[in-house]
């Protein structure tokens, strides 16, 4: 709907918090139902003339994505990514801390994961397998870099810190964070308060249908 949003689609890689490309992921794209995706496009209008521009994380997300994220929570002794992802929350308490579920409503077609750049964009460097890894809510400028402004954590941040409205995060990240929610809001999008990064189009096309085929170019969310 909108080539000028950029794309960053976390679970086609190896760079997220299971370590490897997940389940129902064939194709880098982002899949959105067409109200979610217009309305994207409008606060995306909006940004542009501010010299920000969004790029998007994750959209459609199947559920045989969402039960590889469950096997993977499920699985104690698998703590790869732990150091950056989750380094101060038990993998044991990321169900009852409400990081993982067995639903998601990006299933729904209507949930986007997002953030802000600056304009003119440079992307960061490809993500090299196998480095260092760094806590997600360290300073900037020792995360793994992604191109996007500071929102105070990295994405999929699983740690308090990634509330929205966490009285922590001040400054420019602050501003950013007030920023994005509110271009996503004037255009019909909520945040989850506990994600910085998640925003649903309502009223939902589909608010009782969980998706479950792949994301792939040819796929179509009416």
């Amino acid at each position: 709907m909108d080539p000028t949003v950029l794309q960053d689609m976390r679970y086609t890689t190896e760079h997220n918090f299971v370590g490897r490309p997940v389940e129902g992921y064939r194709q880098p794209v982002c899949l959105l139902t067409r109200p979610a995706a217009e309305a994207l496009g409008r606060a995306q209008a909006g940004l542009l003339r501010r010299g920000y521009a969004l790029k998007v994380y994750d959209c459609y997300r199947p559920q045989r994505a969402v039960d590889h994220f469950v096997r993977w929570a499920e699985d104690l002794a698998d703590e790869r990514t732990k150091a950056e992802f989750y380094p101060r929350v038990e993998k044991a308490r990321l169900f009852a801390d409400g990081y993982i579920a067995a639903r998601s409503g990006h299933s729904r077609g209507s949930t986007v994961d997002v953030t802000l750049v600056r304009l003119p964009y440079v992307p960061a460097r490809p993500y090299a397998p196998g480095r260092p890894a760094v806590d997600c809510a360290a300073p900037p400028g020792q995360r793994v870099p992604d191109g996007s402004v500071d929102m105070g954590t990295a994405f999929d941040c699983f740690d308090p810190l990634s509330r929205t409205d966490d009285p922590r995060i001040q400054g420019e990240a602050r501003a950013h964070r007030d920023l994005l929610r509110a271009a996503l809001s004037a255009q019909g999008f909520v945040n989850l308060p506990e994600e910085w990064w998640h925003f649903t189009y309502r009223p939902e096309p589909f608010p009782d249908t969980y998706f479950d085929f792949p994301v792939a170019r040819r796929s179509v969310l009416r």
